[in-house]
């Protein structure tokens, strides 16, 4: 995994240039997260009855139009949605402050979600031609994991990559003047749209099951290529971390 972590490293650098990153590796990985975003919200949109397991602004709207009666939506879907994006994220805060080292509750993090994801696979593939007979539990098991990454993203805080959301980074690109972080910030919208493209193209094409096999594969390997090297010390994360209370 040193090959994979130098490259990791040197993308990273490039996203924070001049020597200013203090972030090793996580600017890069948070990039491939916020492709995994995009993909698990085309899927959960196009394929469990337009809600969202990631975007828990667009489930709460969703709610409200449910409730007033809008046609294709479900109430019930956006409250297992939120409701089990805040257990994701209420377990990874326990976690954390059970680990500490924020290094560590990446990696265990980002295998915990590999697993959920894994398993929400294989419900998919078992249901086959028929996922609206397991939506429930595929939107239960893919919003746990899309909670526990953004609580672990919110709590490492590398600025203008949250992974989840691009509000703030799309307001930045045209509020503040050009600069490094302009460029951080496109990478961003880049990364959902592409994640959200391929995710679309294959739930829309072969189905849940195929959407999520590279979200799957993504996982293990930002799992693998942030494990503590083999003398205990940090795999791509900054020697200090760089929380921020409260950072969105």
């Amino acid at each position: 995994m040193n090959r994979t972590q130098g490259t990791l490293h040197r993308a990273s650098d490039r996203l924070f240039p001049g020597g200013t990153n203090q972030y090793g590796a996580l600017p890069a990985v948070f990039v491939l997260l916020t492709v995994v975003t995009g993909i698990v919200d085309a899927v959960s949109f196009l394929g469990l009855g337009h809600v969202f397991v990631a975007n828990m602004t667009g489930n709460v709207v969703f709610l409200g139009f449910a409730l007033a009666g809008a046609a294709n939506l479900s109430a019930g879907s956006s409250l297992v949605a939120v409701g089990s994006f805040m257990a994701g994220a209420w377990a990874t805060g326990r976690l954390g402050r059970r680990l500490g080292d924020p290094g560590r509750l990446f990696t265990t993090v980002t295998a915990a979600h590999a697993v959920l994801t894994a398993a929400a696979l294989a419900v998919a593939l078992a249901a086959g031609h028929r996922p609206y007979g397991v939506r429930t539990a595929l939107i239960a098991l893919l919003a746990v994991g899309m909670g526990m990454q953004n609580a672990v993203v919110r709590r490492l805080a590398v600025p203008d990559f949250t992974t989840t959301v691009l509000t703030r980074a799309v307001t930045g690109l045209t509020a503040d003047p050009p600069g490094p972080a302009t460029v951080r910030r496109l990478v961003a919208v880049a990364a959902m749209f592409t994640g959200a493209l391929c995710g679309a193209l294959l739930q829309l094409g072969p189905g849940p099951g195929t959407a999520l096999v590279p979200v799957v594969v993504l996982l293990v390997c930002l799992a693998f290529a942030t494990a503590p090297g083999p003398n205990g010390g940090r795999g791509p994360g900054p020697g200090r971390s760089p929380v921020q209370e409260g950072a969105e």
